[in-house]
């Protein structure tokens, strides 16, 4: 092969590749944010909620469930889900949470669940606030309010309790950034120019100081298990984790789970 014939194969190449990177530049966020996927079986609420419509700054109504607990408590879990599916796929979390002595707040986000939007890093922490807000104007104050991040929620959940004192903070299937989650699916693609949405929870874990509960599966594939070790070491005390030899992204809800759940919820003081 001639020197000409190789620099041209070698000139076709880099333009397909700066052709790939151009494209997933240009629709990163409709791969990121996936609302239409529904991996999970949704489970049949065996607890009374009101479904609420709480508006974000940008006008849209996101669908949401509240469950009030029979018990007169201002104890409340604020739930943000992961990314993909409706949050009917997290009704069985409702049903086993509402166990204890806590109202439960699910907010589904901007575009998921039939909601109205375009979702992005800022808009989602829009949307947390509103939630958060929204208890507020009920009566609830932060101290109140244990928030719960899944997967992608666990970003915002970080974000919104940095530098701010909540009851308790749980994180399952955290991730480090979504600059690292991008390099780890995308190993040859820059992601880290590319990015928009980056949420860098690895450098704000350390403003957490709140009681904290990290649970993740080892065997997770789509947050690899070494970003909740990793997040777990830069937190700070008071702190728990539960790590389990599974290979869902999500960890099982079964007995073993609910004993570390409830050693938490110890911790934070609120008893069954």
């Amino acid at each position: 092969m001639n020197m000409s014939l190789f620099l041209k194969i070698i000139g076709i190449i880099f333009i397909i590749y700066l052709i790939i990177v151009f494209y997933v530049y240009s629709k990163q966020r409709s791969l990121l944010y996936v609302p239409n996927i529904d991996n999970y079986d949704d489970e049949t609420l065996i607890i009374d909620v009101n479904e609420v419509f709480i508006e974000n700054s940008d006008g849209n109504k996101l669908r949401s469930v509240f469950y009030e607990s029979p018990k007169t408590t201002k104890n409340t879990l604020l739930m943000f889900h992961g990314n993909a599916g409706p949050i009917e796929n997290r009704f069985y979390k409702l049903n086993k949470l509402s166990k204890y002595n806590q109202n439960i707040l699910l907010i589904s986000w901007r575009s998921y669940s039939d909601n109205e939007g375009s979702p992005t890093e800022q808009g989602l922490y829009d949307d947390a606030k509103s939630a958060i807000k929204w208890l507020q104007n009920k009566g609830y104050e932060n101290e109140d309010i244990i928030v719960y991040g899944e997967s992608l929620g666990t970003a915002v959940s970080i974000e919104m309790t940095q530098n701010k004192s909540f009851k308790g903070l749980i994180l399952e299937a955290p991730f480090t950034s979504m600059v690292d989650a991008a390099k780890f699916h995308y190993p040859y693609l820059p992601v880290s120019w590319m990015l928009k949405d980056r949420y860098m929870s690895k450098d704000k874990i350390k403003n957490i100081n709140t009681p904290l509960l990290i649970m993740h599966a080892k065997g997770d594939s789509i947050v690899p298990f070494w970003m909740g070790e990793k997040m777990y070491e830069l937190a700070k005390e008071p702190k728990m984790n539960y790590f389990i030899d599974e290979n869902e992204h999500l960890v099982t809800y079964d007995d073993e789970l609910m004993k570390n759940m409830d050693n938490f919820y110890k911790l934070i003081g609120l008893n069954e």
